[in-house]
């Protein structure tokens, strides 16, 4: 008997290949072999992706070094978490802008009345079509990894700090905008349903999930509290600045190419 996943030969007693890890699946795919894994992976109280979400709080660089260092089975792979995440943010979106629409709408409640200001030609929230914004949402949160990545990775270049190359430190902002982006999708869905604007919601947010990447960052790292301070400082000045510019970049090459 070969392993279906690397073809590796194995005994007839093994439960999981010693070559990748993967469990061996002999019983043919039905229904119940379906509620295993969901309730495995997902419901029961010690599974995986409870396991990784709380230790993400309480012990990231338990989790992400662990990863980076080979050990895979014990959490989350991170395209998967992030792949959940993303999928949370869907659900959301859809609960959202179908039961919950008002949430949405940007040009109701806390900005109300910039938009009913008297410079209405000098009002840069006038008309802000947020619908394209939550159309592309999940392309928004995957383009914005590398730049973080690359402001936490060049910032540790720069000091000569380099514990791990740009591919770990990709791994590093996967879980940490997995994390942000499943929070996001649960408060924001539960404050819709009381009322309250998605938008005000992620306002709220914005801080302590910011600074969330300086205490992954300090687990991680095991730097002190003000070193810390200082590589998130560089690091998210680094990345919002990347942004800026390709942003720019963007637009001005698509004005160009639309005249």
């Amino acid at each position: 008997m070969n392993c279906k996943n690397c073809n590796n030969k194995l005994k007839a007693t093994q439960k999981y290949c010693d070559e990748c890890g993967a469990k061996i699946i002999q019983n043919r795919l039905k229904p119940q072999v379906l509620v295993a894994q969901v309730n495995e992976q997902f419901l029961c109280v010690d599974n995986k992706f409870l396991r990784t979400f709380i230790h993400l709080f309480t012990k990231p660089e338990m989790v992400i070094v662990s990863y980076i260092d080979g050990t895979r089975k014990k959490y989350i792979d991170v395209l998967q978490y992030f792949a959940i995440a993303l999928t949370l943010a869907g659900i959301q979106l859809f609960i959202m802008s179908t039961f919950f629409k008002e949430s949405l709408d940007f040009q109701s409640g806390f900005v109300d009345g910039l938009n009913s200001s008297t410079a209405q030609k000098d009002n840069p929230f006038k008309g802000i079509d947020t619908e394209s914004f939550s159309k592309f949402q999940s392309v928004i949160y995957i383009l914005i990894v590398p730049f973080y990545a690359l402001g936490t990775w060049f910032t540790y270049y720069l000091l000569n700090e380099r514990v791990y190359n740009f591919t770990e430190h990709i791994v590093i902002n996967l879980y940490y905008n997995a994390q942000v982006i499943i929070l996001t999708a649960v408060f924001g869905t539960l404050f819709a349903i009381i009322g309250v604007e998605y938008y005000i919601v992620s306002l709220i947010l914005f801080v302590p999930t910011f600074l969330y990447l300086f205490y992954i960052l300090k687990r991680v790292f095991k730097d002190t509290f003000w070193a810390a301070f200082l590589r998130f400082l560089i690091a998210s000045f680094i990345a919002m600045t990347s942004m800026f510019i390709i942003g720019i970049v963007i637009t001005l090459i698509f004005i160009i190419f639309s005249i």
